[in-house]
Order: structure tokens, then sequence, then C-alpha cells
């Protein structure tokens, strides 16, 4: 196993909520020498300076300034997103029902809630601590199997293997225990982790999550498998490749959003102010001239790195047969009539290029003609500022289950990609 498979393994293990993803990103991006900025205060900034800030404890931007000014050098930005669809907790519903505890959920996203069935599942995510020096935030991961939110027998639902669709109130909530309890027995597993008394907790916001470990799957170990490959391995390569960035010309950017499986519409999400600010301010750190603005941004473009869809021999009716994208040959680059996607021939061309510089495969996906198509953060950045956009990604199997699987060549194939970007 490479150095950067294992590295994407580590990264993915240590992701159980997208606060834990954001905490990761930061600790690299630290390690790597780039300096926190704090967005209520002025930013001073030096050429080939790494700096980054982060919204929300989620979302966070990193750069590296470029030696040539931004008005006539432009951003080179790749972006990504954080979350993947979950199953989160609602702590006031926790219940005792003939003895079994269960608590409720509300579904986050568009998980395929059939995997997240008998399964054994953790819980991580953020918490508010109230003690005597004020409130402060915490970060919890329990990490050991606590729950499972059972099947019915199929000698109770005969119909399950015909298509069957659950209830995501009352078939849903996750079991935590079969053993009487009183008090809240989530307060107690959170306090012992933290180190805290129950009494100081005053919010959570828990997300269930599958706790067995990424592993490399196939004869040859060639695929991953994994939660969170999308949009978490797209992170990885982009963060890999910024770090490993060195006194670029052009500014590099990475942006790493909050919400996009929800949306984006909130202020650590793509349809925010968040990068248009940051941008902003990077040239006002240049000049006095917002002219000069929007000339970077004439002079910039973006990579929007979100997961595509393998072929899949069992599903072949999916797909059309002429921009059907496969493990392992590549990063695919994803085109739409509708602009679901935000790639022109220009912007298309020039991920191509980049390929050909880094002496890596690529191929095209467009959905069949009869079929809807999903959409990334790519068209929301893109019409937000104007920018020239490609939307690109790698091709894994099961897109938004519990657990998803993807090939490890086209990993490193696109870190070579974008570090060739980078530069």
């Amino acid at each position: 196993m490479n150095i950067q498979i294992q590295d994407l393994l580590n990264f993915l293990d240590g992701s159980s909520s997208r606060f834990h993803a954001s905490l990761q990103i930061r600790s690299r991006l630290e390690a790597a020498g780039f300096k926190y900025l704090d967005e209520a205060e002025a930013f001073n900034l030096k050429k080939g300076g790494k700096y980054y800030i982060c919204r929300q404890d989620t979302a966070v931007i990193a750069f590296v300034v470029g030696l040539d000014p931004l008005a006539k050098s432009g951003f080179n930005i790749a972006a990504s997103h954080i979350d993947s669809p979950s199953l989160k907790l609602k702590p006031q519903s926790i219940k005792v029902d003939h003895g079994t505890l269960t608590c409720g959920v509300e579904v986050y996203g568009g998980p395929i809630i059939s995997t997240w069935i008998d399964r054994e599942l953790s819980m991580a995510g953020k918490v508010l601590i109230q003690d005597k020096k004020g409130c402060r935030s915490e970060y919890v991961d329990i990490k050991t199997p606590l729950a499972i939110i059972p099947n019915a027998a199929i000698h109770l639902n005969r119909e399950i293997n015909k298509g069957f669709e659950y209830n995501k109130q009352s078939q849903l909530p996750a079991i935590l225990s079969v053993k009487e309890s009183s008090g809240n027995p989530i307060w107690s597993l959170i306090a012992t982790q933290i180190g805290c008394k129950e009494s100081d907790i005053v919010e959570v916001e828990l997300y269930l999550y599958d706790p067995q470990p990424a592993s490399l799957i196939g004869i040859e170990g060639e695929m991953v498998s994994s939660q969170g490959l999308d949009n978490l391995a797209m992170t990885h390569a982009i963060l890999s490749a910024l770090i490993a960035t060195k006194k670029p010309r052009q500014t590099a950017v990475g942006v790493f959003y909050d919400h996009e499986e929800i949306g984006s519409q909130t202020p650590q999400g793509a349809n925010s102010s968040l990068l248009t600010e940051l941008l902003e301010r990077l040239c006002l750190c240049q000049s006095s001239s917002r002219e000069d603005f929007y000339l970077a941004l004439r002079h910039s473009f973006l990579i929007s790195a979100d997961m595509a869809h393998a072929y899949h021999p069992s599903y072949k009716e999916k797909y059309d047969p002429d921009y059907t994208p496969y493990m392992n040959k590549g990063p695919v680059i994803k085109l739409n009539a509708n602009h679901r996607y935000a790639s022109t021939t220009e912007s298309a061309l020039r991920f191509v290029q980049l390929c050909k510089e880094a002496k890596v495969p690529y191929q095209k996906f467009i959905i069949r003609s009869d079929m809807p198509c999903g959409s990334t953060v790519g068209p929301i950045v893109a019409a937000q500022l104007g920018l020239n956009t490609v939307d690109i990604g790698n091709a894994i199997w099961a897109m938004h289950s519990i657990r998803e699987t993807g090939g490890i060549l086209d990993h490193g194939y696109l870190i070579s990609a974008l570090e060739k970007y980078f530069v």
C-alpha cells in the first residue's frame, strides 16, 4: 500500500462526522505550516504565505499566496465538501418501550436508508458544555458500536424483498439498549468521554456513523471501501495537493464546504458569501481597488471535485454506453446540457491538459438522456463569481450508501493532476 492511500484511509477513519473532518483538515494544515486567520480580524498576508480560515466550526478555506499580482494572475481554486448523508440523533426523543431504549433520528441529506439497517453504528458530533468559564464546544466520537436499527423479520414483513420504504419517524429510531437504565445514557457516555458532569451538557449535535474502518478490498486490494468517500476522498485529494504546493505563481486555494448534501444554503455552504468574501479580502490585501478583485476573478479557474458514478455491471442499463466511467481509469469530467454540472468545452479542455501534463488518464460522464442528473457546488460557485469551472470526480459505486467503493489508482491520479494545477 502506498503512502497516499494509507493516508486516505487514516483521513476517512478520522472523519466520523463533518466536525471531525474539519478538525483533521485544520490539523494537517497547521502541521504543514499554514497559519489560521480569524475572519473577525484584519488580514496581513505575505507572498508565498500559507493561511486558512474556518467558518462555523466546519467549512475551511486554505490558500497559498501566489508570487504574481492577483489582478493579473487570479486564483487557481479547487472545491469539495466535507458532509455526507447520515442520520442525526434527536436527543430529546430517547424513550423506553417495554425495556427497549430507543432514540429517534432525522435523515440528513439523501442516504440509501436500507444500508443503515442491521449494522453496528456509533455516534459522533459536537457538544456544548457550560461550566464556570462559560460555554465551549467539544467534539465527541464514541468509536465503539452502541446502536442498531434492526429490520423486522421477513416472517413479519413478507414484502421486504419486493421493495420497502422505511417510515423515517417510526421505523428508524436507533436501539441503544435492552437493559433497564435510568437518566440519559447518551449524556452519560458524552460526559465520560469529555470528562465533565452530565449537568454541564447544554446542547448536542450528534450523528450516527459506521465505525468499521475504511479498508482495501479486491483480489489485489485495488479498491477502497468506506463510509463518506463522497466527498471526503475529493477533500483529501485537494488537501494533499495544496499542502504539497511550494510558492506558486498563481494563488492556490482549496475550499472545503459544508452542507452540500442539504442544498448548500447555509453560512458555511457554497451558496453563501464565504468564498466571495475571502477572495475579495485577499485582493484588498494587495490593492485598494475593487476593480482588481474583478480582474482577478476573470483570470481565475475553479475545479469542483465531487464523486462520479462508476460502471456497475449489474445495472448496465443505468448508463449511457458512450459516456460510462470505469473505476481506476482516471478522473471523470462531468458534463450536462442543463448545467447541473458547470463544465464547459473550454473548462473541460483545461482539465484534460492538466491530466496530460500529469500523465494520468481521464474519462467523461454524461447521464442517460432519460434520467435526471445530480449536481455539485460547481454550478453554484460558478454562477456567484462568474468563474470558468469544470466539474470532475472519481468514479465510485453505491454513492450515498453507508459504504461506498472506489478505486485506489484514481485517487493517486487526481492528486497528481491537482499538484500540476496548483504549481
